[in-house]
């Protein structure tokens, strides 16, 4: 018998698998992943290749408010992937709405040269 997901965590982790089975990372176009908590934002920058995390930026390094967190996280991540020489990426919000955090996250990012 399937089992039907009934927690909010358990459909995330439903729609992130189902993205997830058509988004794959490179080293020249590498995956921007997302992760947001109850209190901060993350992002990484996977090559799913080689199995390899090439850049990540987490929103405890950045004071203020989970926008500005965001943001903070989008500028850095950005800014990480231009001195790599990445200017394209493919971007994984994790099953999340892309509103709030994580289109504040991807709008910073793309102000900050990275095309998606």
């Amino acid at each position: 018998m399937n089992h039907k997901p009934t927690t909010k965590k358990e459909l995330r982790k439903r729609r992130h698998l189902r993205v997830r089975a058509s988004i794959k990372g490179t080293a020249e176009r590498p995956r921007l992943a997302v992760f947001r908590s109850n209190r901060f934002v993350s992002a990484q920058l996977i090559d799913d290749g080689a199995g390899k995390t090439l850049a990540a930026s987490h929103g405890r390094d950045f004071k203020g408010a989970q926008s500005i967190q965001a943001a903070g996280v989008g500028e850095a991540i950005a800014k990480a992937a231009k001195a790599m020489g990445i200017t394209t990426i493919v971007f994984d919000r994790a099953g999340y709405r892309y509103a709030g955090q994580v289109k504040t996250l991807a709008d910073t990012a793309r102000a900050g040269g990275l095309a998606f």
